[in-house]
């Protein structure tokens, strides 16, 4: 018999991504997710650009195999030039 318990536990650990939110010049909010390569997305409002962040979050790690990357945010810089 085979015990499916330990995957089901592993499958549902939630894992923390950073969300970088900016806004465009038609008042669009946008989120980047910098340890997923290609992962953003675009919404009128922050509630549904939260929501739309964990569905495209969920796309990213499937169309990785689950694996996101090595890439950690270090730090966010502005600079006056």
């Amino acid at each position: 018999m085979i015990d499916f318990r330990k995957e089901d536990t592993r499958l549902k650990q939630k894992r923390k991504f950073t969300v970088l939110i900016e806004q465009d010049e038609e008042g669009y909010y946008v989120a980047t997710v910098p340890a997923l390569h290609g992962c953003h997305t675009q919404a009128k409002n922050l509630d549904t650009l939260m929501k739309r962040a964990r569905e495209v979050i969920q796309l990213c790690l499937e169309e990785q195999n689950g694996d996101p990357g090595s890439l950690e945010l270090i730090g966010i810089q502005q600079i006056s030039v």
